[in-house]
């Protein structure tokens, strides 16, 4: 596994939607090894794979530490409710703004064995989802920050960030 280079705000590749993965192969699963290591080493909760320059539909979640969700082509099936806090991206280095999103999502991906299966979020868990699927199709969290982005150092101790 290695550490991939981040790309950042400004990338053409992060503008781009991405292609279905139709199966898993060995350079599929050493990007999801690079991917989580990746993100890890970067501190973040998810990553996208445009973020590492691939325009694959695959995305990596740990909201927890613990367990990370690896998404092969995931799809949203279900959203409810609404949320809304301050969001950041690995791709938007030391910005965050505020977002709303759906407090509840059920979503469906491949695992790294493309076996189906389906996952129902709320908060944080919802939120990463939803910012990293985003991803997949082109867009970054800046295009529906709720007024200005701001620079994460200027953000007092009791605001949340996450990304």
């Amino acid at each position: 596994m290695a550490i991939r280079n981040i790309r950042e705000i400004g990338d053409a590749v992060l503008n781009k939607k991405c292609k279905e993965v139709k199966e898993v192969t060995p350079r599929v699963k050493e990007l999801i090894g690079d991917m989580l290591e990746t993100m890890y080493e970067a501190c973040g909760v998810g990553l996208a794979a445009p973020q590492v320059g691939v325009l694959k539909r695959i995305v990596v979640i740990d909201v927890t530490g613990e367990d990370p969700y690896v998404m092969i082509n995931p799809r949203i099936l279900e959203m409810s409710g609404e949320q809304t806090g301050h969001e950041g991206c690995l791709s938007v280095p030391g910005k965050s703004g505020v977002v709303t999103r759906p407090n509840y999502v059920k979503a469906v991906a491949y695992n790294e064995n493309m076996e189906l299966y389906e996952v129902e979020a709320t908060e944080l868990l919802a939120r990463a989802i939803c910012h990293e699927l985003d991803h997949l199709e082109g867009k970054l969290y800046v295009d529906k920050v709720e007024g200005p982005l701001m620079n994460v150092e200027d953000l007092e101790d009791d605001e949340e960030i996450e990304d």
